[in-house]
């Protein structure tokens, strides 16, 4: 029996590598009177992590839900590894589809190593007993999520991002060629979120296919090969992040005002949200490297500030933020010191303007340039000097436009946001 239900899954994903692994078509769910899905349409190549993206109530999970034959559309259809979902046992679905849910609540007293343990439940016969093929494969998932040290810890001592992990450490037992994830990175804060999120491109990598529901639109786009933005129950985009992730189709589906940029160090779309509220008339200088100046770069623009920045070596991702925002940046060839011509331009831009902001590692070299400011913001972090002043504040770079808002002085600039997204508007 053993045998026959280990071949049923072989034979299970007899698609080529031309089809994808997983197609959905025409899909439309009603629960309650209201519809939740209509017409959705998708197709995820085998071997590639796909992110499913939107507002909360968009219908994300009510398709993952189809997605492992949970839940019957009304109309539509899924496709497995070539196979109709709606034409096969849930033990066969169970051989093909494992799940992680978007809740980690579990009441029983199980330990660790039997819960992962459930995740060999489609392998076995009615009669079988887990045998040491099972116990292997229990213990290859605990270690590759990081819980084996957990084996004897009842699974509800533990914390709720441990508990996450589990359950993805079930789903890997059940060795399906599809995996699915519902927010798995929802109770974890941003190291354990990304650590996920790096596994799961690995097992891709190794040949699964995985469908996740996130709701972090930044690490969506830094992980997934494509995304399927969904509103109202309906697929607004799909296609690569970079396609999905623009201000045009994320107003459609959020109804809200983004920046769209690029990510310091990765090929992916960095979406900054805008505040609702009157863009802040003021020119501020940054001075500072690295992804933290990137960052503040990035954060004062969509607050609608005036923007320069330096001295910064060119390539750094300072400096190529703020061309890419159209920022004047005063720049040096890296390791090459900063000229005199160079720091005087920088100092120059931060005596004129209402604020410093410190960000990232700001460096001697800069010294004079942050001695010209009349009102310093310090973003929090390593590489600012800690200077105790009166005009000095110190901040995070969420909260920077809240810094600067009462900047006195401002002159009557027009807002850098409407230049930038214009010139997005007119590429």
């Amino acid at each position: 029996m053993r045998d026959q239900v280990d071949r049923s899954l072989d034979s299970s994903v007899g698609n080529t590598d031309a089809d994808p692994m997983l197609e959905v078509s025409g899909l439309s769910v009603e629960l309650g009177g209201q519809q939740i899905l209509s017409g959705v349409d998708f197709a995820v190549d085998r071997g590639s992590l796909v992110g499913l993206v939107g507002p909360n109530g968009a219908g994300k999970t009510t398709v993952l839900r189809t997605l492992r034959a949970t839940l019957t559309p009304d109309e539509g259809r899924v496709r497995v590894a070539g196979k109709r979902l709606d034409g096969l046992s849930a033990r066969e679905v169970s051989q093909l589809v494992a799940s992680t849910p978007q809740t980690t609540t579990l009441s029983f007293e199980f330990t660790v190593e039997q819960a992962v343990e459930m995740g060999r439940t489609p392998h076995l016969g009615r009669f079988d007993r887990v045998d040491e093929t099972d116990r292997e494969a229990v213990q290859a998932a605990m270690e590759r999520t990081d819980v084996a040290q957990f084996a004897d810890r009842a699974i509800t001592s533990l914390s709720g991002g441990e508990r996450q992990r589990v359950l993805l450490a079930r789903a890997l037992a059940q060795a399906t060629p599809v995996l699915l994830l519902d927010e798995p990175t929802a109770s974890l804060d941003i190291n354990h979120a990304v650590r996920t999120l790096e596994l799961a491109s690995s097992l891709v990598a190794e040949g699964k296919t995985a469908v996740a529901a996130i709701h972090d639109l930044n690490l969506a786009a830094r992980y997934c090969d494509e995304l399927v933005l969904l509103a109202d129950g309906a697929v607004r985009a799909a296609g690569t992040p970079r396609k999905v992730l623009t201000t045009e189709t994320l107003g459609d589906a959020f109804d809200a005002e983004t920046l769209v940029t690029r990510q310091p160090g990765f090929d992916a779309p960095l979406v900054t949200p805008l505040a609702d509220r009157d863009p802040l008339d003021a020119h501020v200088h940054v001075v500072g490297t690295g992804t933290q100046a990137a960052a503040a770069v990035a954060r004062l623009v969509a607050a609608g500030l005036t923007v320069s920045v330096g001295v910064v070596p060119a390539g750094d991702a300072a400096a190529e933020r703020a061309d890419e925002l159209d920022c004047e940046a005063v720049t040096v060839p890296p390791f090459a010191g900063v000229d005199e011509h160079s720091r005087e331009r920088a100092t120059e831009l931060a005596r004129e303007a209402d604020a410093a902001v410190l960000a990232g590692d700001v460096g001697d070299a800069n010294q004079s340039v942050v001695a010209a400011a009349r009102r310093l913001v310090a973003v929090a972090g390593e590489g600012v000097p800690r200077i105790e002043s009166e005009r000095t504040v110190v901040t995070t770079i969420e909260g920077l436009p809240e810094a600067v808002a009462d900047l006195p002085g401002r002159a009557d600039r027009r807002p850098q946001q409407e230049r930038v997204r214009q010139e997005q508007q007119d590429r």
